[in-house]
């Protein structure tokens, strides 16, 4: 998928459109990792085998979700629209 570098979106603090650029940010680490609900499930497939659950290595999903950041070009505040969408190939190009 190709994206323009540049788009002309709404800026919530200057409360215009303004032109905006685009930003990837690569995903960082696994948020929640050792929450009570991912204790109990790695508990859980201790011991036999799958018993309790078929284990999940092949549960993976086809591609990561985008992360994009929108920076304003006029009061240079960066916000996030959305919580991204899963795409193979991703590409921003100048237009």
């Amino acid at each position: 998928m190709k994206a323009p570098k540049i788009q002309k979106r709404f800026c919530p603090k200057c409360k215009t459109h303004t032109e905006q650029e685009v930003h990837r940010i690569s995903s960082g680490k696994k948020r929640r990792e050792m929450s009570v609900g991912q204790r109990r499930f790695n508990r859980k497939m201790v011991g036999f085998g799958s018993f309790p659950k078929s284990n999940p290595h092949d549960r993976a999903k086809p591609c990561k979700k985008l992360d994009l950041r929108y920076e304003c070009k006029k009061c240079k505040n960066e916000n996030v629209i959305g919580s991204g969408y899963r795409v193979k190939k991703f590409e921003l190009v100048k237009v």
